[in-house]
């Protein structure tokens, strides 16, 4: 498993990330994005769809920082010890 200073995919996932939605009055539906990790978001049509895809936006981010070594934010508030 990969891990970056000992930290695994497992760990930042189990971390509750600021998720930030806004409403898409002209397009409809709803985007999502996570504030901590710059460039992670996604959009639904519905509430319902939104959630999960945040969650599985927020997965490949995640594994892809991993992967290549990039520092991953972790949520505001949380402290490192």
């Amino acid at each position: 498993m990969t891990t970056l200073i000992g930290k695994t995919l497992e760990y930042y996932l189990a971390l509750s990330y600021n998720i930030d939605i806004i409403a898409a009055k002209e397009e409809g539906g709803y985007v999502a994005r996570i504030r901590e990790l710059p460039g992670c978001l996604t959009q639904a049509d519905s509430w319902e769809e939104l959630l999960p895809m945040i969650e599985d936006a927020k997965r490949a981010w995640l594994e892809s920082a991993l992967e290549h070594d990039d520092p991953i934010p972790e949520p505001l508030g949380v402290f490192s010890k």
